[in-house]
């Protein structure tokens, strides 16, 4: 059984998933800020087991980066959740498929940067998520154009909604995606690994 984060009824959550090897600002702005944008009541931060588009040595020790996740995101409003490996899901899609009788609760909406939603087009059974929950695409530096002129954005056109009705995007009936502009910053997962990582 699924043990779900508790929320009200008809209330407006935010999906936010990924690696997060590890959390950093970066995530914890786009996290804010769609909050703020899609007026949200709650984030919930879907910790990854393992990213299919990612070597296991890309991905890290679950355990630290679930620790990590909960340290940086430290909001009221956020939740840090195991859902996807409660349930042994290894894409987005199979994780939409097991909360099926959550989402039914409430109204949900997937967040992701606009790196991930550039390569959209290469995740598993991806035109399952566009059809499941609405998306909120924010800003991340060097990829903001990239997304919006690619294969999700190109075939998803007449299904984009202006960014000023984002506080309404997660009631709407997939498929729909906003693209939210936002203060960039330049951190990454990837750079910060680099630093980390001893040199031989």
């Amino acid at each position: 059984m699924i043990i779900a984060p508790p929320f009200g009824e008809g209330q407006r959550i935010g999906l936010f998933g990924g690696s997060f090897n590890p959390a950093h600002r970066g995530h914890l702005m786009v996290a804010l800020y769609a909050l703020k944008k899609l007026q949200l009541d709650w984030v919930w931060w879907l910790v990854s087991p393992q990213n299919p588009l990612k070597d296991t040595s890309e991905t890290g020790e679950y355990s630290t980066r679930l620790a990590y996740t909960q340290a940086i995101a430290r909001h009221p409003r956020f939740v840090v959740t195991d859902i996807e490996k409660q349930m042994g899901a290894r894409t987005t899609a199979e994780t939409l498929r097991g909360l099926a009788p959550v989402l039914k609760r409430g109204h949900f909406v997937f967040i992701m940067g606009a790196d991930s939603f550039a390569n959209l087009h290469r995740w598993h059974d991806w035109l399952e998520i566009t059809e499941t929950l609405p998306l909120a695409v924010l800003a991340r530096p060097g990829y903001s154009l990239r997304a919006l002129g690619g294969p999700a954005a190109t075939r998803f056109d007449n299904e984009q909604v202006p960014s000023q009705l984002a506080p309404r995007l997660s009631t709407m009936k997939p498929p729909a995606w906003c693209f939210i502009p936002m203060p960039l910053r330049a951190e990454s997962s990837t750079a910060i690994r680099r630093k980390l990582k001893p040199r031989s």
